[in-house]
């Protein structure tokens, strides 16, 4: 039987909604998360204020399991899936459907005003899904959907097409100096994990057709799957067209028909954790550009950790913060040595990189590196000020309410939530886990996750 658990989450109206409602206010819509007999964990927001739905549906399936020497295929996977759908049903029956190429898919997606489109990231891959709401629309999207979900064709020529454009894309990258620097600075964060790897012409050549329709094969199953709804429609409705989504999709080769795929999904293999940095490492690559790049960093911390808030409002202070970061004061406005300077975390389902970057003149580039790295040693070690604190609880708490305006930025937060398995309260307790993370909290949490004597620098286009 499906188990529901209900809470309320701070939402605004969708975008077009606030142009009609300038006076608007902040309203709690509940969040509804229940698990189908199929393994898939469904969240749902319903918005019924415009006849719209927004839908994600992802998978473990990222480019962190990218075989090595194919780096891209689940990027280039995806980017397949939505341009051809296979012949659907049996000829001489009601329920056949012809083959769809790009053309006639472009054609059907802008008959229904509707769109869809697949996508990967480092730890994700997925669909997603926009349609209005309407009786005579909805279930033709739905139905359109799940051929390109459960029946992709994988056109060769697109895909032909689709690697000269990527390979002209990283020649052309590696002429700039910051992809050398991202490149140097993520081998030597990551090391030989996933994260770090990179997509060649090499790795692109040796992918095959039959890698995207293997990867296919064994990702989508609804028992691997987090779907994500927000938009006009209730729990049974939701539960319903998941159903659909996935009508074309045939069992995992290791399963039948017939059993209970949430009990026999198999699993993936581990991917191992990203190694913390043994020493510092300082890296420069010679380049002929009008400014040095610098990137200094190493292993941040996974996006479940128990620090999150107290790093995120801590880096807001060090170098999130924009103008007001105390990476800019020092670096930018004491001594005019960058136009912008910026520090941020990447938490993942691994230690995503913190990252210090800027670009200076090359001439300074020493000065600059020097001066980044004091202000960050000394922040670790000393941690903010009331002020700094107080200043970035009132600019964070005070722009919450842009992380959730529309329906869109809505679906990534209840995604998170879902992906990374938060507690469903995590928007309506947001503003308060801001407002209870302290200076002692700040400086504990850096100081347990940054080492700054054993980071990464990397500078491309400095002196020597």
């Amino acid at each position: 039987m499906n188990t529901i658990k209900k809470v309320s989450a701070y939402a605004l109206f969708s975008w077009l909604g606030l142009l009609l409602a300038p006076n608007f206010a902040v309203a709690g819509i509940p969040v509804v998360q229940w698990t189908q007999s199929s393994g898939t964990r469904i969240y749902l927001v319903e918005s019924p204020a415009i006849p719209m739905v927004d839908v994600r549906i992802e998978f473990d399936a990222g480019s962190r399991r990218d075989p090595l020497g194919k780096e891209g295929l689940a990027s280039v996977t995806a980017g397949l899936l939505s341009q051809g759908a296979r012949p659907s049903g049996v000829p001489g029956t009601g329920g056949f459907s012809a083959a769809l190429d790009e053309n006639a898919l472009g054609e059907a997606w802008a008959d229904l005003g509707a769109s869809f489109g697949a996508s990967a990231s480092t730890d994700r891959m997925g669909f997603s899904l926009r349609s209005l709401t309407y009786p005579d629309l909805l279930p033709k999207a739905v139905a359109l959907a799940a051929r390109l979900i459960g029946e992709p064709s994988f056109p060769s020529d697109i895909w032909q097409r689709n690697r000269e454009r990527i390979a002209a894309n990283i020649k052309e990258a590696n002429t700039r100096p910051s992809t050398l620097a991202g490149r140097a600075f993520a081998k030597a964060v990551y090391g030989n994990h996933p994260y770090g790897r990179e997509v060649t012409e090499a790795s692109l050549a040796a992918i095959t057709l039959d890698d995207m329709k293997n990867l296919h094969t064994s990702m989508v199953a609804p028992c691997r799957a987090v779907v994500t709804i927000v938009g006009a429609v209730n729990r049974a409705q939701a539960d319903v067209m998941v159903n659909q989504l996935f009508a074309k999709v045939k069992p995992l080769p290791s399963m039948s028909a017939q059993t209970s795929l949430s009990a026999t999904c198999p699993a993936w293999a581990a991917v191992p954790e990203i190694a913390p940095l043994a020493k510092r490492v300082d890296e420069k690559i010679a380049f002929d550009s009008a400014q040095a790049h610098v990137l200094i960093g190493q292993p941040g911390f996974k996006r479940d950790d128990p620090d999150f808030f107290a790093l995120t409002v801590g880096n807001y202070i060090l170098g999130g913060g924009g103008f007001v970061s105390r990476l800019y004061g020092e670096v930018r406005e004491k001594r005019g040595l960058s136009y912008s300077v910026y520090s941020y975390f990447s938490p993942a389902l691994h230690a995503g990189a913190f990252t210090l970057g800027l670009q200076t003149r090359p001439d300074q580039a020493n000065q600059a590196v020097q001066v980044s790295r004091d202000v960050l040693a000394k922040f670790v070690a000393e941690g903010p000020t009331a002020a700094e604190l107080q200043a970035a609880k009132d600019n964070l708490i005070g722009g919450f309410a842009l992380r959730i305006d529309t329906n869109a930025k809505l679906l990534d937060n209840i995604a998170n939530i879902g992906w990374y398995q938060l507690p469903l309260d995590y928007l309506d307790t947001w503003t308060q886990a801001v407002e209870k993370v302290t200076l002692t909290d700040i400086k504990a949490a850096f100081a347990r996750k940054l080492q700054p004597d054993r980071m990464v620098t990397v500078v491309v286009g400095g002196g020597s």
